[in-house]
């Protein structure tokens, strides 16, 4: 392997990944060609804009009450002393205090601003609410339309079980593996053969959302280049996407976030721990994963129990994953369990420079609680950048100690 790396077993290297860093992050797959297509009537029944709306007029419901009550109420006693205070305290004999008092300058002011509100409203509904709604939607059909094509070519007939078999130290697909197929840890019970399955859906989930990357949506980006995308997907939501260019071999990247992922406790401060659960055939396992805090503290710890999935392509090594159920690892007291939905890491390889390489992170992940959307959308985007610092630091300690 390039560097001179001992990657091992496979079934010896490969535990699991956990965190607001690295347990958001499950693994990539192609998923069937329906599991993207859905009618726009599974998408959401208010959109984030037009619940902003709603509250924008409760507001004004509650705003205009407010100034109805300050009105009658506190005018009315601020009156009320300063008529004390002036012919009472100072003993004025002049009418001017009740003159100036007697203005009905604030009797304006409700209607006013009830007027100016209104036309804000107006505003916001016409050229927010409606035109964002509409861009959504082209958004979304164009995204739906484009993965009923890809799926027409990806999927032009039937596909055997075997061609997914791929053995984690040789090319997906290449002539050399076949020979050895069925010489690995293969799943027997139904309950394993479920999480294959599993692991498959997420692969196929992760390909699909890389196929469609001009929708992605750009959402902010980091002094060293890395960019966040967002991408809404039927039935799980918001996944966001990392997009990071790295200056070594996408070998090494393979072993420390894919093959070693037990080890990341070391030099990432997010992930609290990671155990493997069971190890279903040569390219599924299952993980517990313990994420650290986040957002300040605001987030506290988070556990997952993840399936997944891990193939070596020629030109990318991938693993996904997503949330599942296993006996060994119930919910606990302790911590919150969150679910992942599918997601993942990948790596590709670059055909002209093998020194270089891009990284991309698809995380979709659901942090339960009762958090607000808004943090946790910040947190995340925080943390993935958090990773990416970590995730260089950590191969530029390696390759100093080379």
């Amino acid at each position: 392997m390039p560097g001179g790396v001992d990657y091992g077993e496979f079934g010896g290297s490969l535990p699991a990944i956990a965190s607001l860093n690295a347990s958001y992050s499950t693994t990539v797959s192609l998923p069937s060609p329906h599991y993207l297509v859905v009618p726009p009537g599974e998408k959401k029944v208010i959109s984030d804009v037009r619940r902003t709306f709603c509250l924008f007029v409760t507001f004004d419901l509650l705003f205009i009450s407010l100034l109805w009550i300050i009105e009658l109420n506190l005018l009315a006693l601020f009156r009320f002393l300063c008529l004390q205070l002036g012919y009472a305290a100072l003993r004025l004999r002049h009418w001017w205090v009740i003159a100036l008092l007697s203005q009905n300058a604030f009797g304006y002011v409700l209607p006013i601003t009830s007027f100016v509100v209104a036309w804000l409203e107006t505003w916001f509904l016409d050229f927010k609410v409606l035109s964002i709604e509409a861009g959504d939607e082209r958004a979304y059909l164009a995204a739906v339309n484009a993965a009923s094509e890809r799926a027409s070519m990806i999927y032009p007939r039937a596909v055997s079980e075997g061609q997914f078999y791929s053995p984690p130290e040789s090319l997906a697909g290449s002539e050399e593996d076949l020979d050895e197929e069925g010489l690995g840890r293969r799943a027997v019970s139904p309950q394993e053969k479920e999480l294959v399955r599993q692991g498959k859906e997420a692969m196929a989930v992760v390909e699909q959302i890389l196929a469609q990357e001009e929708n992605w949506k750009f959402e902010k980006n980091n002094d060293a280049g890395d960019s966040v995308y967002t991408l809404e997907i039927p039935f799980h939501g918001k996944t966001f996407i990392l997009k990071a260019f790295m200056q070594c071999p996408a070998e090494l990247v393979y072993q420390e976030v894919i093959l070693q992922p037990e080890k990341m406790a070391q030099w990432n401060k997010t992930v609290s721990g990671c155990q493997i659960l069971q190890r279903v055939d040569d390219n599924t396992l299952v993980s517990y994963d313990i994420s650290s805090g986040a957002a300040g503290g605001v987030v506290s710890a988070r556990d997952f129990v993840n399936v997944r999935r891990v193939e070596r392509k020629r030109d990318c090594y991938i693993s996904s994953g997503m949330a599942t159920d296993h006996g060994a690892k119930p919910p606990h007291s302790r911590y919150v369990r969150g679910e992942n939905g599918p997601g993942g890491f990948v790596v590709l390889k670059s055909s002209s420079n093998p020194s270089v390489c891009t990284f991309i992170w698809v995380l979709n992940t659901d942090l339960k609680g009762r958090l607000p959307r808004y943090l946790i959308h910040q947190s995340l985007a925080a943390t993935m950048f958090e990773f990416m610092a970590h995730l260089r630091q950590r191969i530029a300690d390696l390759r100093s100690t080379r």
